[in-house]
């Protein structure tokens, strides 16, 4: 194996596990990808042939004549050019490369065809079949949906969307809470049921955004670890959450708990991925300053080598800064990427904040994100303070800086307004995923109506089954 060249597998394939080369295509592989059939198998007698399933690996077992001629190989997936071994069967045996748990619908039918098979004595009832020639899969673009979370003034979990990163309850004189329009913060819902409905909708992820969470540690916020634990109990696709992974010293104890426990608590209750977002500045400003020297003690790299890489989401929050033309050497000189706007004729830099976009640092969002890289991330969920809750689309100009400087897959946030806005950045940018809330939890747009426009585009996404206003698509 690539990955640890002395330990050697159970040998019932002949051959290398391979890493992917990240000069070619993003590494690890994430998302919903297809699977090409190489035997007819009772696992799959509840699924569609077409039906994605998810994936997150950064290595794989290359399909080889070898290996075919074993007659393990159950299905083949591909990514970029290769073409890899997905999953294996022999009699009674079965392994995924994919995540079944993970995998929506088809997921739990595959787990239902494999019990069933299991039960009723015909799971080794399999049979060889010649896929098309030159079948191939492609991996979807994902639709990501964001809550964020924060406790009102009872004290229970709420939904909320406001604008440019403004947490703040609005009163009822100043906002009108039944009013659809942008602007304010207003109580959208409760979390779980949100997530659930999403869900069914057809959301690829899921992440719930602790967005009050730098006032307190994780061990206090039990109600949100409550969440995760019901979520999980009927959302079977990724979820991810972020706020306050990080170092924790709890006052009633005097026991500080580390990153990495942390984001154990969020594990343990049903989190796929924690994001880290203050705290990965604060890195990447010590990784600078080391001139790249890895210490070790950050939490993405305690986090990355405990769970991995796929584990470990880096939450930027950058600000777009335009600077004179006199000036651009000098923010260069500062190793900050400065990009000009030829349609406005001005340079800018886009500079990190922290703290819930309340403290701007000298360091702008593409030295963050290669660092981050770096140090073990995973995957980047990339905000702009400047269009949020704008619904104006994203900041491509940001988004192509970020996922060319990068080999990890980028989410595009911030800017969502209508359906075209996901084709766009997905056209446009090298973003695999992109991510909305607003226009969702207001209704105004649709999970279906998003990947519909998608796929008129001629950009895949995943194929499932959508539930919206008691019609089914």
């Amino acid at each position: 194996s690539d990955e640890s060249s002395s330990a050697f597998g159970l040998g019932f394939l002949p051959g290398h596990v391979t890493k992917f080369n990240n000069a070619k295509i993003s590494v690890p592989h994430i998302g919903w990808n297809g699977r090409t059939i190489l035997q007819k198998s009772p696992v799959f007698q509840y699924t569609k042939d077409e039906e994605s399933v998810y994936f997150v690996h950064s290595y794989y077992v290359p399909l080889t004549d070898e290996i075919r001629a074993t007659g393990w190989v159950l299905t083949t997936t591909t990514y970029g050019d290769v073409e890899y071994v997905s999953a294996i069967q022999k009699g009674n045996v079965v392994a995924t490369q994919f995540h079944p748990e993970k995998s929506g619908n088809a997921g739990l039918n595959i787990i239902k065809g494999f019990l069933e098979a299991a039960e009723n004595g015909t799971l080794g009832d399999t049979e060889l079949i010649q896929p098309p020639e030159n079948a191939t899969t492609v991996l979807a673009k994902r639709v990501v949906v964001a809550l964020d979370v924060r406790s009102n003034d009872d004290g229970d979990l709420v939904v909320t969307k406001g604008d440019q990163y403004d947490v703040r309850e609005k009163s009822s004189s100043s906002v009108d809470s039944s009013a659809p329009t942008r602007g304010g913060v207003r109580n959208l819902g409760k979390p779980v049921a949100l997530a659930s409905r999403y869900y069914q909708e057809g959301a690829d992820e899921i992440a719930f955004l602790n967005i009050t969470s730098f006032r307190q540690g994780v061990l206090e916020d039990a109600p949100m670890l409550q969440v995760l634990e019901e979520a999980s109990r009927t959302c079977f696709v990724p979820l991810t959450v972020g706020g306050g992974i990080r170092p924790y010293k709890d006052e009633s104890s005097g026991r500080t708990y580390s990153a990495v426990e942390v984001a154990a608590q969020y594990f343990r209750a049903g989190a796929d991925k924690v994001s880290i977002g203050s705290d990965a500045v604060y890195a990447a400003e010590q990784y600078r300053e080391t001139q790249g020297i890895k210490t070790g003690n950050t939490g993405i790299e305690q986090i990355s080598n405990l769970y991995g890489a796929q584990a470990v989401v880096i939450s930027i929050d950058p600000q777009r800064v335009y600077i004179d033309n006199t000036d651009v050497d000098a923010m260069a000189k500062k190793g900050h990427a400065v990009i000009y706007l030829e349609e406005e004729g001005l340079h800018c830099w886009y500079q990190c904040t922290v703290k819930g976009g309340r403290e701007a640092r000298d360091i702008c969002a593409v030295t963050v994100a290669r660092a981050s890289e770096a140090l073990g991330a995973g995957e980047i969920m990339l905000n702009c303070i400047n269009m949020d809750g704008q619904g104006k689309g994203f900041d491509h100009v940001l988004m192509k800086a970020v996922s060319d400087a990068v080999t990890i897959p980028v989410i595009a946030s911030s800017g969502a307004g209508n359906a075209e806005h996901f084709s766009k950045v997905f056209s446009e940018t090298g973003v695999q995923a992109a991510l909305a809330a607003g226009m969702f939890h207001r209704e105004e747009v649709g999970i279906d109506e998003v990947k519909r426009h998608m796929e008129s585009c001629g950009i895949p996404s995943r194929v499932c089954f959508y539930h919206r206003a008691n019609t089914v698509y």
